[in-house]
């Protein structure tokens, strides 16, 4: 029995193939229709043109060169649409002011204020000849000086009007080659949005007629505006200047301050109770840093170091002990050891059950997260100001102001390693029964201890940075003498007291990120 296949000389599997290809294409075409709704036919050629290379294929799409960030943005390409909004603002700016600008308006609002002076300088010149004053050449010197530089601005004025034509034609050709790159790169961008769109029908597609509305408004009320303020620059004052009211700022300060007044007033034993525990931490500090002797405390640091970052840097430490022992910045670099200590303390403390507690809780995290914003952001001079206005000067308040800086990233980095760990993992503890503590101690911490290391070790290094701005409000140490370099310009001074505050950063860091483990 002969095979009818065979025969007539085709094969199932090419058949399959070539059928399985066809529904592929068709399926490809019908999701392109779905996708543009508007010219399915063009789309359709040029995303096979554009599918058929891995690398970039230029295409002209004359609609979006016409239309430009308003066709990029009805689509849904803000990426693409803004900064090519930024380079038509650019080109339109150039072509108002070209063509419409008062290109000289700066130089003639210099000259009506120079002929202001020079009116005063030829009526103390007249006064001057009529009492035969002997300031009469002063006067005429200054006079012809005047009217020197008003010569000399009028041909400034004269040479930027003629230059109208030239910035126009600029304009015009930033413009003309922004509508080339757009009409090229329409297609390609609109193709891998279709391929978003494939994987995520939540991407916007199509052209829906509220998209294209405020894109056109949008494009148009900012090209607009720009144009405007460039062109008739000091003409349309609410585009200079933010419409507000003094009022406005001082009855803000004022709700400011009675806030602060009220909480300082209310809240004193609160703030006497934190200073309290602050300084009983920080004196146990300097007791151990200061006043015991230096030979304990560099073999102590030396052998910590060595034990947790090997021998070559045990050396290194002992070295840059040597070097603040030798230059007497010794007592200085302790007391720096001894408040930086209790700021670190005290955020580590705090900071790592507090990250604890919100991994698991995403919506106390969500609610933290913003203030920790706020205290890593807000510029320190700004939050010294509540500081001081609550603990006063001295190293109790230079101690929050670091916690308040330098406490946020052992937080962030404790939930970020605890929501790091493996469920699989803790699925697998649980079968075993472990329980919660057990899950706690020899599951989570352990395997998020890299992530809670680098947090503890990114808290002290913030913490060190705020020496020199600690010192302002009374906190000793190292910080003291960069502050009195920077006031007295002495550069050598502060170099020193600076290197020295690198070391004892390096010796800490080695301490807690070492290299054995």
């Amino acid at each position: 029995m002969t095979d009818v296949n065979a025969d007539l000389g085709t094969n199932p599997l090419e058949d399959t193939s070539s059928d399985a290809a066809l529904a592929y294409a068709e399926e490809r075409r019908e999701n392109i229709r779905t996708f543009v709704r508007t010219s399915p036919n063009y789309y359709i050629g040029m995303f096979d043109k554009i599918g058929a290379s891995a690398r970039f294929t230029a295409t002209f799409n004359a609609m979006a060169g016409l239309f430009g960030p308003v066709w990029f943005g009805a689509r849904g390409l803000w990426s693409w649409a803004l900064p090519f909004l930024i380079l038509e603002a650019l080109a339109f700016v150039q072509i108002a002011r070209g063509l419409f600008g008062d290109l000289a308006a700066d130089a003639m609002a210099r000259i009506a204020s120079i002929e202001g002076t020079l009116a005063l300088r030829k009526q103390q010149l007249a006064s001057a000849i009529e009492t035969n004053s002997d300031k009469i050449e002063v006067y005429q010197r200054t006079v012809e000086s005047l009217e020197a530089n008003i010569g000399g601005i009028r041909d400034e004025a004269a040479a930027l009007a003629a230059e109208g034509p030239t910035i126009a034609f600029t304009g015009l050709a930033i413009l003309v080659l922004v509508k080339i790159a757009q009409s090229l790169v329409a297609n390609w961008a609109l193709e891998a949005r279709f391929s978003e769109w494939l994987s995520d029908r939540t991407v916007r597609s199509g052209m829906p007629a509220a998209q294209i509305a405020f894109s056109a408004v949008f494009m148009v009320l900012l090209i607009a505006t720009a144009m405007l303020h460039y062109s008739f620059p000091g003409r349309f004052g609410l585009l200079s200047d933010f419409p507000t009211d003094p009022d406005i700022r001082l009855v803000s300060i004022d709700w400011v301050e009675a806030f602060f007044n009220w909480t300082v007033l209310n809240g004193e034993a609160l703030f006497d109770a934190i200073t309290y525990f602050i300084r009983l931490v920080l004196d146990a500090l300097e007791l151990v840093f200061v006043s015991t002797p230096w030979i304990v405390i560099a073999a102590l640091i030396i052998l910590l170091t060595w034990l947790t970052a090997g021998v070559r840097m045990a050396i290194y430490s002992g070295a840059f002990l040597a070097y603040m022992g030798l230059l007497g910045f010794w007592e200085k670099a302790m007391t720096t050891l001894a408040l930086l200590g209790t700021a670190a303390c005290l955020s580590i403390l705090i900071g790592i059950p507090l990250g604890m507690f919100a991994a698991r809780r995403p919506r106390f995290y969500a609610f933290i997260q913003p203030i920790m914003d706020f205290m890593q952001t807000m510029p320190a001079f700004v939050f010294m100001i509540p500081v001081i206005a609550f603990f006063g000067t001295g190293k109790p308040a230079a101690v929050v102001t670091t916690m308040i800086f330098g406490g946020t990233p052992v937080v962030r980095l404790t939930v970020l390693g605890l929501r790091g760990v493996p469920e699989s993992v803790r699925e697998a503890a649980i079968s075993f029964g472990a329980n919660k503590w057990y899950l706690l101690t020899k599951v989570d911490l352990p395997l998020a201890s890299p992530s809670i290391r680098a947090g503890i070790n990114q808290t002290i290094m913030l913490s060190l940075a705020m020496v020199v701005v600690a010192s302002l409000i009374g906190a000793k140490g190292l910080g003291e003498d960069v502050l009195e370099a920077l006031q007295y310009a002495n550069v050598g001074q502060g170099i020193l007291a600076g290197f020295s505050i690198l070391f004892c950063a390096m010796i800490l860091d080695r301490i807690v990120q070492g290299e054995r483990k």
